[in-house]
């Protein structure tokens, strides 16, 4: 959990923070947009199937105290 976070700070699906972002495959290279949800929490990790190859990844997902996303996807181990 962000030491810094707290719900007065975070704009958790009030409408402010990033919804969509698009993450680049680490399989096949393409580009995925993906939809993101700042209710579920300010650092999350997920696995999601590429749209182009199917391949699963893990998406990780930073909130910052201003709503915005930094998204990743890694190879699934």
């Amino acid at each position: 959990m962000i030491d810094w976070l707290d719900d007065d700070e975070f704009p958790l699906g009030d409408g402010t923070a990033d919804a969509e972002a698009v993450v680049w495959c680490p399989y096949c290279g393409a580009s995925n947009e993906i939809a993101l949800d700042a209710g579920s929490g300010a650092d999350q990790e997920y696995v999601q199937d590429c749209e182009i190859c199917c391949r699963p990844w893990r998406v990780r997902v930073l909130f910052g105290p201003e709503g915005r996303a930094d998204v990743s996807a890694e190879v699934l181990e």
